[in-house]
């Protein structure tokens, strides 16, 4: 592993570190923050964050303001790239497809499965590589925004135990019923719809063997509320399924990253609540 930026902000460091993934194959970037209080010998609990369509590491730790916050209630945040990199991954001309663009799946089809096993990545690799680190525990947290959201939200629901809490800002929660789910899931999954929903929200609310509690905050000024991410399905899923569900409409916030850091405190607050417990 390289660290490649080290930088003191809010009493500890913002670091990025590139390193070797076998799952992957190839060289993947990872923005970790390190608290202060990871300088006083103590094992810290890990709040993974996953970013959303055409993002990398970069775009969280510059633009959410998650910082400070973390510094305050003392959690180790690990924000990773969207997809595999590189010259021989496969890639897309489209923004929503592709490098920047890895769903948090496991690709079947070639040529996406050779690298698209970001699945993997998040819930087995970067753990093992995050707390081998001495300031790191394995009390766990998981959000994201957007594609993101649907990821940290359907990696938290197949991985009952693992997480302590999860939240989104304005996930992705159907990505069985929208265009951006249709094109990537039959692109890295094939043309089987059956298949496509293990990595579906909604889906996965029917049969979740636990009811952790989901946070959502989705702007009602979203471009892409009625087209992509439509959340009002994601309610009906969980009044089906008894589910419990904090969905927050956030008049006149849209996708950007000005709506999540004006709430990414109260997100770190929710979940400092639940890795404390």
């Amino acid at each position: 592993m390289e660290r490649i930026e080290h930088r003191a902000c809010f009493g500890g460091w913002q670091d990025v570190y590139r390193h070797r993934s076998e799952v992957l194959g190839c060289d993947m970037t990872v923005g970790v923050y390190f608290p202060p209080q990871a300088a006083q010998g103590k094992k810290l609990p890990v709040l993974y964050w996953l970013s959303g369509l055409t993002c990398n590491e970069q775009n969280f730790i510059t633009k959410a303001g998650a910082q400070r916050y973390a510094a305050e209630h003392g959690i180790i945040i690990v924000a990773p790239d969207t997809s595999p990199r590189g010259e021989d991954v496969a890639n897309d001309e489209a923004y929503d497809l592709g490098q920047g663009a890895g769903f948090y799946l496991n690709a079947t089809q070639d040529p996406w499965a050779k690298h698209y096993r970001m699945y993997d990545y998040i819930v087995e690799e970067l753990p093992a590589w995050v707390e081998a680190d001495d300031a790191a525990s394995d009390v766990r947290a998981i959000s994201g925004h957007s594609m993101g959201g649907h990821g940290a939200l359907t990696i938290a629901l197949k991985n009952p135990g693992r997480y302590r809490s999860v939240s989104a800002f304005s996930p992705i929660v159907a990505p069985t019923q929208v265009p951006w789910g249709e094109k990537a899931f039959s692109a890295y999954l094939g043309d089987d719809p059956e298949a496509w929903k293990q990595y579906d929200t909604v889906e996965l609310l029917k049969s979740a063997q636990e009811k952790l509690p989901l946070l959502i905050d989705q702007g009602d000024a979203d471009e892409f509320l009625e087209g992509q991410l439509k959340p009002q399905l994601l309610r009906e899923a969980a009044e089906a399924a008894g589910h419990p569900l904090q969905l927050r409409m956030q008049p006149g916030y849209d996708h950007s990253y000005y709506f999540i850091a004006s709430f990414i405190g109260e997100h770190i607050a929710h979940h400092a609540r639940a890795l404390r417990g």
